[in-house]
């Protein structure tokens, strides 16, 4: 890869943060326009990674906003609609979480389900960057992100690892990993209705009609059953362990005993969950593939997939039994790193979200986990891959692994943010 002139890394940084504003819409940040004209969950906690980079203040507000949001039972809500918009489908009304036991009264309306647990980790590196102005606001956050871990143990990890109840919560919408459960059911009773996403994206970027369909029928399952956790534990057939859930959460709880000690609170019951998504994380384990793997918990059956989330157990801070042959295949194959789906595989698709295009966010994690565990060649190749990328073709939602076509929605919120939180040169010198 060409080294970056001074000039250029200035652009591309000012840039970034004039995306950070564009997107911004005071107090929170869309993913970007149109495409996703709400606040959505870790997308809001990465674009506090950005704004941490130039404006802390602006940082802590994101992190404030999107927990604020938090369900009573200590749910944090994948989507928060701040405001009306009728190009977006589905929009509050379809899910229908207006006095959902769980919820509780006076909350902003939102979706009924979650998003992989980012925030404590993005919260602890806001108060990096400041901790003398920081530690009030960290402080005032702590009881909310120990809800939320304490909600996912309770109602998500019966396996230890962290289960989800709709494929929109792992953040890998279309994944391969999701084809075999999601097969296991046939979408009765879809109410009609009429896709957005293909009126602003290419539809060969997006998720097929039939994984719509299914996705709809999750949606009414969750609002007929009133976003009942135990309903779903108990009668929705989709209900699988994700590793993208098992590893962000154990990050974020390492990272929450980190917050804990700066705050001087306890730690035993964070280190208790901590020592069970561990346990968890081995059960998702795929010999067969040498890499973690999501699990069907309805049918015990692992999905058979190598997706940039095997990739994840670094960034969670497991160190033994890691997938580095198989990730050095992957590597191999590909010329930019990490696909979200393995080139090898014949389910393979270049240009179809999480079904094998390059995702900055994922990168950046997986890169960070590696640097932290000593694999410094193999992080620095992906961070390199992420600069070319965003370098030769903006700040797209995410790229085609081969030939670096940037795909999706354009001038992205989380692009923007690992841009200047970690991929940039300017980054690596804070």
């Amino acid at each position: 890869m060409q080294t970056l002139t001074d000039t250029r890394v200035d652009a591309l940084d000012s840039e970034a943060r004039r995306i950070l504003r564009l997107n911004d819409r005071g107090g929170y940040t869309v993913p970007t326009d149109g495409l996703y004209p709400y606040q959505w969950n870790w997308d809001s906690a990465f674009a506090a990674l950005g704004f941490a980079a130039f404006d802390v203040d602006r940082a802590w507000t994101e992190l404030e906003t999107l927990m604020a949001g938090q369900w009573q039972n200590g749910m944090l809500p994948h989507i928060q609609f701040h405001q009306e918009d009728a190009g977006y489908f589905p929009g509050p009304g379809v899910w229908g979480t207006e006095g959902a036991p769980g919820k509780g009264a006076g909350r902003v309306a939102s979706s009924g389900i979650t998003q992989p647990p980012v925030a404590a980790s993005f919260a602890l590196r806001t108060y990096a960057k400041d901790g003398a102005t920081g530690q009030d606001r960290l402080r005032a956050l702590f009881p909310r992100l120990m809800k939320l871990h304490r909600w996912f143990m309770e109602s998500r990890a019966e396996s230890g690892a962290i289960a989800i109840v709709h494929p929109w919560e792992s953040g890998r919408d279309n994944a391969p990993d999701w084809d075999s459960a999601m097969a296991a059911f046939e979408p009765e009773g879809v109410e009609p209705y009429t896709r957005r996403d293909t009126g602003h994206v290419d539809p060969r970027m997006r998720p097929t009609k039939a994984d719509y369909d299914r996705y709809i029928w999750l949606v009414q399952f969750g609002r007929d059953t009133d976003w009942d956790d135990a309903a779903f534990a108990e009668r929705s057939p989709f209900r699988v362990a994700d590793p993208t859930m098992t590893f962000t959460l154990m990050r974020a709880s390492r990272d929450l005993v980190g917050i804990a000690r700066i705050l001087d609170e306890p730690t035993e019951e964070i280190e208790g969950w901590i020592t069970r998504l561990e346990a968890g994380a081995e059960t998702l384990w795929n010999e067969k593939t040498g890499c973690y793997d999501s699990r069907n918990l309805r049918t015990g059956e692992l999905s058979g997939c190598v997706s940039n989330a095997s990739f994840l157990g670094w960034w969670g801070g497991l160190r033994q039994g890691q997938p580095t042959e198989t990730l050095h295949r992957v590597l191999a194959d590909a010329r930019y790193a990490v696909p979200s789906f393995d080139p090898a595989d014949p389910r393979f698709d270049s240009l179809r979200y999480w079904r094998g295009p390059v995702w900055g966010v994922m990168n950046m994690m997986v890169s960070t986990g590696l640097h932290e565990a000593g694999l410094t060649d193999e992080a620095e190749r992906i961070r390199r891959d992420t600069v070319a990328l965003i370098d030769q073709n903006g700040f797209a939602e995410y790229f085609d692994p081969q030939d670096g076509t940037p795909a999706g929605g354009g001038t992205f919120t989380w692009t923007a943010a690992i841009w200047l939180g970690w991929a940039s040169p300017t980054a690596q010198e804070r």
